[in-house]
């Protein structure tokens, strides 16, 4: 696949907010500051399309981008640091699972990790989380351009013996470097296999916020 438009749709700030189910969607998520908005920019091919910040937690809202006028691409907050309140934070936590439990069109999420990590506590949670949801997720390996290949085969390591022990089987995974432009047709070659799972909604069907069961 290569992705010819990107275009910025809506920000919304709860799940009853988003646009209508009638595209099929990815969800791209991840620890604060693991380079969610580099990823996403590199694999639409463009340089501000997500908006990059060095200040870890300044994604809080849902946002949607329109790829294609196909599918939509949705770029969530980050989970596990935000400088912000207590109350903010269980908000924060609420607009995810909101979103990703009541999604109708969410094909599957894709959770980055910072490679040069081993493996973070709040990422094995998540991961349990959507398995318990059973969410469709991948994983997407990033930053691998800065460490060596043996500290990045002990740090995957790590991630394969808790996948494994806990869902069974492995995911989907890709390596990915924004910098170096790595794991790009990988990322979206999944997606295109993936988009035969969306079930459109049936023609003139009326989309009402307050229906959760068309949302």
């Amino acid at each position: 696949m290569e992705i010819k438009s990107a275009k910025f749709l809506k920000s919304s700030s709860d799940n009853k907010g988003c646009p209508p189910p009638d595209k099929p969607e990815f969800a791209f998520i991840g620890r604060s500051n693991v380079g969610k908005s580099s990823l996403i920019n590199m694999l639409v091919n463009q340089k501000d399309l997500a908006k990059t910040s060095s200040k870890p937690g300044k994604t809080q809202l849902i946002n949607h981008f329109t790829i294609d006028e196909k599918w939509y691409l949705v770029d969530l907050p980050g989970y596990g640091y935000a400088k912000t309140s207590k109350t903010n934070l269980d908000k924060f936590e609420e607009l995810i699972s909101n979103y990703i439990t009541k999604r109708k069109n969410l094909i599957a999420v894709i959770i980055l990790i910072d490679s040069r990590l081993e493996l973070q506590k709040i990422d094995g949670e998540f991961m349990d989380w959507c398995t318990q949801h059973e969410i469709p997720f991948a994983l997407a390996f990033t930053k691998v351009d800065k460490l060596g290949k043996n500290e990045w085969a002990s740090n995957f390591m790590k991630y394969k013996k808790r996948l494994t022990d806990y869902w069974g089987e492995l995911p989907d995974i890709f390596v990915t470097s924004a910098e170096k432009r790595q794991g790009k047709d990988d990322v979206l070659n999944y997606i295109e296999e993936n988009l035969q799972y969306f079930v459109p909604p049936p023609k003139g069907a009326k989309f009402d916020d307050d229906d959760e069961d068309n949302i």
